[in-house]
């Protein structure tokens, strides 16, 4: 059964196919959504989008870089010609300089923590803000979030800081955006262990996700696990989580529970 039939999202941070915004794409398409991208600007990465975006027929592709306001309202000024309205804002999508992550996190520069703060963390309230006039009511809006928020995890540094951050944005929009007349929800998941193109950015991923494999309650391969993210995506996106907002959900096998 096609659970979002009629809906229309708006999908921010697809680089190619291994990205988890791509495997959430593809559990929305195949339930009947119709999905916009936004991709980087520049040439090479546009190809790359395009391709990998390819299979989801979508209505629109437009460049935007979230830590520039202009780039923001053009990117939702497309939707909003394209759309009219939607009903799913999927913000997947995050950065912090690299020299922030494998550097000891005492190191970290001013520059380094404005940068990862605002690209992972405030993107979220600005698209937001951008997206509450033309969404429809009842919408969902989902963000990206990961265990090192909560926990120390080796070379992570100031991307936790923006993660934790994130994590209680969506909270106090899930407050405010519940009691807007739309009643929109807002929610992050809470992935384990992906191959993606910036878990590579960050050191010893290849022990991480074995380790994951050897702890995690449930089976946990980190080739297939974004199917899993995709899965509960299109669960918080859909009218079956319409008594859901400000929660984040674990998708990692069970890896969080686990003290040992």
């Amino acid at each position: 059964m096609a659970i979002l039939d009629g809906k229309k999202a708006f999908v921010f941070g697809v680089l190619n196919d291994y990205s988890i915004g791509w495997h959430i794409a593809d559990q929305l398409h195949q339930h009947g959504c119709t999905l916009g991208f936004s991709h980087l600007p520049g040439e090479k990465i546009e190809r790359r989008v395009v391709k990998a975006v390819d299979p989801f027929h979508p209505a629109f592709l437009v460049p935007c870089d979230v830590s520039r306001d202009e780039d923001l309202r053009s990117a939702f000024a497309c939707a909003a010609e394209k759309f009219g309205s939607f009903d799913i804002l999927i913000h997947s999508l995050a950065f912090a300089p690299a020299e922030a992550l494998h550097q000891p996190f005492l190191q970290t520069s001013r520059q380094a923590w404005q940068t990862a703060l605002d690209i992972s963390a405030y993107s979220l309230v600005a698209m937001a803000r951008h997206a509450l006039p033309m969404m429809n009511p009842g919408g969902s809006i989902l963000t990206m979030t990961y265990l090192g928020s909560e926990k120390f995890i080796p070379m992570y540094n100031v991307m936790a800081v923006a993660k934790a951050a994130l994590e209680c944005s969506m909270r106090y929009l899930a407050a405010e955006l519940g009691r807007h007349e739309k009643h929109i929800r807002v929610n992050a998941i809470s992935a384990g262990a992906v191959k993606t193109m910036a878990a590579r950015g960050i050191g010893d991923i290849d022990k991480m996700m074995l380790h994951y494999g050897e702890k995690a309650p449930l089976p946990w391969n980190a080739d297939t696990a974004a199917t899993h993210v995709g899965k509960t995506a299109l669960y918080l996106c859909s009218d079956l989580a319409s008594g859901v907002t400000g929660e984040t959900i674990y998708v990692d096998g069970g890896y969080n529970i686990v003290g040992w």
